[in-house]
């Protein structure tokens, strides 16, 4: 009687074995996730990829009129009274909505409670993970910055010192001509136009940034191998 329950429980080994054997090459991960960034910094990022290339028209009309709207006030008044008169457009609204509940509650004698009380009971409290999560990703971007900004101030390498002091030599006529909101506009027309006109013409912009990459690296070649004391960097 031991050999047919032992022959019984042979399949149900077997079978557990060899599910569990898919699993350890790929460690249950799928193999479109991100693993570095997480899944919630890839849905952030495609959010926002989705957002610049016009997907939704809706909701980019609207992103992109509200904050024009918010810099050009900027732009025309100081922050406080930008920041002051949104404050009061939202509590006019809110108040005026909860005001208008209440009295058709009263009039209708119904009991349908605080008009607000689903968005009330929404926990936004951030955890310490989330919180250790956000930080750690933020530490990446800023020891990049910093380690860029030792490269260029103790040059490393004075070409990219020398485009540096270029740029920021422009950068004064720029600021002579412009503020900082006025720029913050430009780069806004330029960040909701840029990439969708980039997507609809692709192969001749290209075409043409090829063009003028490979002329300035034929400018910046000229330019190492006359200047003194430049280590060229071997190719690995």
């Amino acid at each position: 009687m031991a050999e047919p329950s032992a022959a019984t429980q042979s399949p149900s080994v077997s079978s557990s074995s060899s599910g569990a054997e898919p699993s350890a090459p790929g460690g249950g991960g799928s193999p479109g996730a991100c693993p570095a960034l997480g899944p919630k910094s890839c849905a952030s990022s495609c959010a926002v990829h989705d957002l610049i290339f016009w997907r939704d028209v809706r909701k980019t009309g609207f992103v992109f009129g509200t904050t024009l709207i918010v810099l050009l006030s900027l732009a025309a008044f100081s922050v406080i009274s930008v920041v002051s008169y949104l404050i009061l457009a939202l509590l006019s609204v809110t108040i005026s909505f909860r005001v208008y509940k209440s009295v058709i509650q009263a009039v209708q004698k119904s009991e349908e409670g605080h008009p607000f009380k689903a968005y009330l009971d929404v926990d936004i409290t951030l955890s310490s993970e989330a919180f250790h999560n956000y930080v750690n990703a933020a530490m990446v971007y800023v020891n990049r910055a910093l380690k860029l900004l030792i490269r260029l101030f103790l040059v490393e390498d004075l070409v990219d010192s020398l485009k540096l002091a270029v740029f920021m030599w422009l950068m004064t006529y720029v600021g002579a001509v412009f503020n900082g909101i006025t720029l913050l506009i430009l780069a806004e027309l330029l960040i909701f136009s840029v990439p969708i006109v980039y997507e609809k013409y692709k192969t001749q912009i290209d075409h043409y940034v090829g063009i003028v990459r490979d002329q300035t690296k034929s400018i910046v070649e000229k330019i190492q191998a006359k200047l003194p004391g430049i280590t060229k960097k071997k190719a690995e």
